[in-house]
């Protein structure tokens, strides 16, 4: 299992774009968890097959239609996911 935390820059907060995350995340059978910072920004955990995230990192690099993404920073987690895909609250 690969795991990957991204960080998304841009106009990401006020347009969905958690809920979005993760219905495409579910869509593809990750597993992970996203939320609000308080920069601004939108901070995921991304866990599964390499093809499964992959699929998920290239959706946010887009986001929902109102979305803006200017650029996501990813970095490889060792982090453990949770079973599903959760919201947390804003940090």
């Amino acid at each position: 299992m690969r795991a990957v935390t991204i960080t998304v820059h841009g106009r990401v907060q006020g347009v969905g774009f958690r809920y979005a995350l993760q219905n495409e995340a579910q869509r593809a059978g990750a597993r992970g968890w996203v939320r609000n910072r308080r920069d601004g920004s939108v901070e995921a955990l991304i866990a599964g097959d390499a093809t499964t995230v992959d699929t998920v990192v290239a959706w946010a690099h887009v986001g929902p239609p109102s979305a803006e993404v200017d650029r996501v920073d990813a970095v490889e987690s060792s982090e453990t996911p949770p079973d599903g895909f959760d919201i947390h609250a804003t940090a």
